[in-house]
């Protein structure tokens, strides 16, 4: 049943959407994506160097066998080896797809846990309740020690994950993976990459062919800063928070003693989620902090509490599979489809935010009719139920920070949705320290660097060392290509590649997993598909539901033989009709200030018709991610697989 909009002054409402706008335009760049650089493919040997891996232990994993055997053929490859990878190899061994020894995977990495590997920053939290993120703790029996657990806990658990199902030694590290081409003679997938093995030895390429390739790699993967003029010019230490450099900061992640810090002039570029945690970690030891804010960020409390058992045994693990009804029951919150008399199971920051559904989707509002006076009804409404929430937000930050001048630049003017929302009780009152300047940038950045440090307007800010809190390159870059998002070169029937697939036509899928003329080749994400707020629930889904495609793919082939499972190109079309469809509920988003969820503002330049069509086919599921499961059991349930072929490979089962 629809949400009930909330009594909001209308005068007020048109006022606060004035400034939203006004804010958001301040912000906007004509480069889009390209104001950053992702440091991977930086040209300057400095910046690319900022993007290797401080934490591979070379020497001890050089000293191990390799997994892979080159010129092998595996039944399952899998690129990545973080909660997606490890949760889908999961799914393939508890479903009787696979054993163990029937999957590889690779990651660039130089162990498990995917983002949890690379981001070791000081103050790293989850964000999400940790029983409802940590995925598997029934299956494992382990206990978060805290609601909110740090992140090396999370990367120990993909690392107990990997041990519970004998993959630990399934996984080759500091990989690159460049091609995967499907062969129409053998009928599976070439695969070709090379792992780099530190200074001291020599990479190694491999060749190997799989019958079935998953592309899990995420998408906080490939860490940017911004194309700062004169950045190279800054002679002291540079570095990004998700490649934390402890050498230059003292202590480790366990031990957050940042004793290096001590007399340093530190500056942090970036106010989002990373920076309010890493923010107040700095601040205990640097001697002048400067905080570089474009955009202020969106903070609600934590309110942090250790697990106890008697809270662990009686509130939450009650019975069996409490986990997901636990996520079902906090994502119905978030989506604004509560059942009658339902109580909140997770009661935290996320829940109290009825407009966030904005970005999630929601069934409580049906299909959006795409007439211009139904969009603008549809944003008004969203804007109303989310101007109490972030009123309170705004009202919480003149509470705090005591100066009136920097609580005002610390205020968000953007909706909820605009911004993954940030959790601290720490974060707010750092502003209140004298050694701590908060420098805004009035929506444009930093102007340039010199050799002693970083301009704004015409103030030059002398600091020693700079730090960059600048996420991540967004999944919509290339409209969201998996191809692009992993950095792999895919190639499927008669040379077709999926890159330019996506580029040209836009995105076309069954259920957001597998796309025609790719055969055995399924992938994560969100276009076509859900998203849900935690990740890793939904990188669950997508495994789940890619195993019952395979599974049930052999099962009708019959014993000895090989699966081949392809997406038709009626099934993929007939799927993105029902996304397109769906597709105006998202109009609140394309006016949002320039951000990680609208390509930094690039949706709001296009006036194209067919180059907006083709955008509106990378939607996700407007219904929320309960109503999109719905619809993936009612295809289920029908029983033809409407929408993938089927066959059986002409070669032998032997092949593998």
């Amino acid at each position: 049943m629809p949400v009930p909009i909330p009594n909001v002054d209308p005068d007020k409402l048109a006022d606060v959407r004035k400034r939203y706008a006004e804010e958001a335009n301040k912000r906007l760049r004509p480069e889009g994506l390209a104001q950053f650089q992702p440091l991977k493919d930086a040209n300057d040997e400095r910046l690319r160097a900022l993007s290797d891996d401080p934490w591979a232990d070379h020497d001890a994993l050089n000293a191990k066998p390799s997994p892979i055997d080159n010129n092998a053929t595996y039944k399952f490859f899998v690129l990545g080896a973080g909660f997606g990878g490890l949760v889908y190899a999961v799914r393939l061994i508890e479903s009787g797809l696979a054993t163990a020894n029937e999957i590889r995977l690779a990651d660039a990495a130089g162990g498990f846990g995917g983002t949890w590997y690379w981001n070791r920053y000081p103050g790293l939290h989850c964000d999400l309740e940790s029983y409802i993120y940590l995925p598997l703790l029934e299956e494992t029996g382990y206990v978060p020690t805290q609601k909110y657990v740090a992140g090396y806990e999370i990367r120990e658990h993909a690392e107990r994950v990997a041990r519970h199902w004998k993959l630990t030694n399934k996984a080759l590290f500091r990989t690159d993976v460049k091609t995967a081409e499907w062969n129409d003679q053998t009928e599976l997938w070439t695969v070709k990459f090379t792992e780099k093995r530190g200074p001291s030895a020599a990479p190694r390429d491999y060749v190997i062919r799989a019958q079935y390739v998953y592309l899990a790699a995420g998408v906080l993967t490939r860490p940017q800063v911004p194309k700062i003029p004169e950045l190279l010019s800054f002679k002291g230490p540079t570095f990004h928070t998700a490649r934390w450099d402890y050498k230059v900061s003292g202590g480790s992640q366990k031990d957050q003693s940042l004793t290096g810090f001590r007399g340093k002039k530190v500056a942090i570029i970036g106010t989002a989620a990373t920076a309010i945690g890493a923010i107040p970690e700095i601040a205990k030891y640097a001697e002048e902090l400067y905080v570089f804010q474009r955009t202020p960020a969106y903070v609600k409390p934590r309110n942090q509490r250790t697990t106890t058992p008697a809270d662990w045994n009686n509130v939450i693990a009650t019975k069996k599979g409490w986990q997901a009804e636990r996520v079902a029951n906090w994502n119905r919150h978030l989506t604004n489809s509560v059942r009658p008399g339902e109580r909140n199971l997770v009661a935290d920051g996320w829940t109290d935010q009825p407009a966030y559904s904005a970005i999630l989707g929601s069934p409580s509002h049906g299909v959006i009719g795409a007439s211009p006076e139904n969009i603008e009804k549809h944003v008004t409404n969203f804007h109303a139920y989310d101007l109490p929430n972030m009123e309170t937000i705004r009202a919480n930050i003149e509470r705090i920070v005591k100066d009136p001048d920097t609580a005002e630049k610390l205020k968000p003017w953007y909706p909820s949705w605009c911004k993954r929302p940030t959790f601290s009780d720490i974060y707010l009152p750092l502003f209140n320290e004298p050694h701590v300047h908060l420098i805004d940038t009035n929506g444009q950045g930093v102007n340039r660097a010199t050799e002693k440090g970083l301009v704004v307007g015409d103030t030059e800010y002398p600091v020693d060392i700079i730090i960059f809190s600048t996420g991540f390159q967004a999944p919509a870059a290339r409209l969201g290509s998996p191809a692009a998002r992993t950095g792999v070169k895919v190639t499927g029937r008669k040379g077709i590649d999926l890159d330019e697939k996506w580029v040209s036509k836009g995105a076309a899928t069954l259920h957001g997993y597998a796309t025609s003329e790719f055969p055995n080749l399924f992938f994560s994400g969100t276009a076509q598909a859900t998203i849900t707020g935690n990740n890793i629930w939904m990188l669950s889904l997508i495994a789940e539901h890619v195993a019952y495609w395979i599974s049930e793919a052999e099962r009708r082939v019959g014993p000895g033989k090989r699966a081949i499972v392809e997406v038709t190109k009626e099934g993929e079309e007939a799927h993105t009709a029902e996304v397109v469809k769906r597709a105006p509920f998202f109009a609140a988003i394309a006016g949002c200030t320039p951000g990680y969820f609208n390509a930094y503002g690039e949706a709001a330049a296009i006036t194209d018709p067919a180059e907006k069509a083709k955008r509106a086919r990378g939607s996700t599921w407007s219904e929320g991610a309960l109503s999109f499961l719905d619809y993936l059991q009612k295809w289920r349930d029908e029983g033809s697989l409407k929408g993938l072929k089927v066959t059986a490979a002409k070669g032998p089962r032997s092949l593998l």
